[in-house]
């Protein structure tokens, strides 16, 4: 079945329907990673867009039980060059289309996803729309400049409820904002005990939690989109040790008097170098975000720069050393990517451990 992608400005892509057969919108973006697209596809994060893979096969080994980020997809749309209805691996337990069409979720291949990618490189992120409809152009590109961007992602995906991982370790509140399992499973790994709390809990529901503590996850969407998460982080500050990563970062950055903005076309894919400032090491990262921590807003606060992105010199790490607290703006847990970064979350249980014999030695004096 032909279907078409239509950006707001009218430029119009055809291709061929896979997935389900529905009208979708969402914001239009490109990750750049050459594998991983199971990953690319649950990561909550992608919450309100459709997304299009730059690599030009997609599909080809299919999709297993083991590699979800989270327990369905939430994006609006995939965008490939070629897809794959014939995969090949060991661990497939079926298709990307079959994949789609369980949740709802229309995809189209035949794209040319490298003049696109370079559309959005130079115009910037815009509203996009795939549809099998056959109304003229015009009609439809009034529809898509008619609608509005997400702005509730995070309360789509947060989980509802409290619900606890239990370890023999250290007490880990980790704030669900759209979080990765990647960072469950690094933090279970540790052997942590964790609290998984939703994004609207307030600094006395996690007093009561009594955590050694606080994570906060990534997630989608404007981090001022999450005012009740910003107070939260206000209330916490200097009173837990935390940890912020994506979202969780922005948000410790605006709670902490610093601002965002959103980027021309973000950060997506498993590649992107960044430099620890403390060591001058660079890493090789695994990135998903539209918006950054401005550098200049940073003058006044306590705030301190680790990490810059040396493609484009955004911030891409934080800490406040005198509270304990620190963020990166990449994914340190990978899935998919690199998991060069792993050591951020010992250097947390670090931090973790030392606040404790900080408050053991202030009780026995």
């Amino acid at each position: 079945m032909r279907a078409r992608l239509i950006l707001e400005d009218g430029t119009e892509f055809i291709g061929t329907a896979f997935g389900a057969t529905k009208e979708t919108f969402g914001e239009v973006v490109f990750n750049t990673g050459l594998t991983g697209y199971q990953e690319v596809l649950s990561d909550p994060s992608y919450c309100g867009q459709i997304v299009t893979m730059t690599y030009p096969l997609i599909g080809n080994y299919g999709i297993n039980r083991d590699d979800f980020e989270a327990v369905r997809p939430y994006i609006h749309g995939f965008v490939v060059r070629e897809h794959c209805d014939m995969p090949s691996n060991w661990r497939n337990t079926n298709t990307l289309d079959e994949l789609l069409k369980t949740y709802d979720i229309p995809g189209i291949s035949g794209v040319d996803t490298r003049m696109l990618t370079r559309k959005i490189r130079y115009h910037g992120t815009m509203k996009g729309m795939i549809t099998t409809n056959e109304a003229p152009l015009a009609e439809l590109v009034a529809a898509l400049q008619s609608t509005s961007l997400m702005t509730d992602q995070v309360s789509r995906v947060s989980t509802k409820s409290v619900f606890s991982c239990p370890g023999n370790g250290h007490r880990v509140v980790l704030v669900d904002f759209g979080s990765k399992h990647g960072i469950l499973r690094e933090l279970t790994k540790r052997q942590c005990d964790v609290v998984v709390v939703p994004y609207n809990v307030t600094a006395e529901e996690i007093r009561r939690i009594q955590p050694d503590g606080i994570l906060l996850s990534n997630g989608p969407g404007d981090p001022k989109d999450v005012p009740e998460a910003i107070d939260m982080i206000k209330g916490i500050l200097g009173e837990y040790p935390v940890f912020g990563i994506c979202l969780g970062h922005q948000l410790f950055a605006l709670a902490s008097g610093a601002d965002t903005m959103k980027m021309k076309f973000g950060h997506r894919g498993g590649n992107h170098p960044v430099k620890e400032l403390p060591t001058g090491r660079t890493y090789i990262t695994s990135q998903n975000h539209s918006y950054a921590v401005k550098e200049e807003s940073l003058n006044g606060t306590e705030l301190e720069i680790t990490h810059i992105a040396l493609n484009d010199g955004t911030v891409e790490g934080l800490r406040n050393v005198a509270k304990k607290a620190f963020s990166v703006q990449y994914h340190p847990e990978a899935a998919p990517g690199p998991y060069d970064s792993g050591y951020l979350f010992d250097q947390f249980l670090d931090m973790l451990e030392t606040a404790k014999e900080e408050k053991n030695y202030a009780k026995t004096r």
